[in-house]
C-alpha cells in the first residue's frame, strides 16, 4: 500500500491505496474535488458535510445513469440491470415450470 497525500474542497487528506491503482484514485479524487468546488461556488453558505452530500448523490446519479457498452445489456443504464435480471430470472422460471408440466 502506497500513502497518497490529496487535496478535496480546500481539505488536505492522507490515503492508503495499491500501486497499480494510485492514477484511478487520483483521477476520482480530482473529479470529486472539481464537483464539490462547482457546488461550493454556486452556493457558497453550504457546511463542506452538505457539499460533500450532494456531491455524493449527484455521483451516485452519474452512475445508476451510466449505460453499458457492448454485449446483451448494450444501451442499459446501470441502475436498470438488477430489474433487467429480476424479468430474465422470472422469464427463466416459468420456462422451467413449463417444461416440468410436459415431462
Amino acid at each position: 500500500m502506497e500513502r497518497v497525500e490529496v487535496s478535496i474542497l480546500d481539505r488536505q487528506l492522507t490515503l492508503s491505496v495499491e500501486s497499480a491503482e494510485k492514477e484511478k484514485l487520483l483521477s476520482s479524487v480530482k473529479h470529486a474535488d472539481q464537483l464539490m468546488q462547482a457546488i461550493k461556488a454556486s452556493s457558497p453558505n453550504l457546511s463542506p458535510e452538505r457539499i460533500a452530500i450532494m456531491a455524493s448523490i449527484k455521483l451516485a446519479s452519474d452512475l445508476m445513469s451510466m449505460e453499458s457498452g457492448d454485449g446483451p445489456f448494450k444501451g442499459v443504464q446501470f441502475g436498470d440491470f438488477k430489474s433487467k435480471i429480476e424479468d430474465i430470472n422470472a422469464m427463466l422460471d416459468k420456462s422451467i415450470n413449463a417444461l416440468k408440466t410436459i415431462e
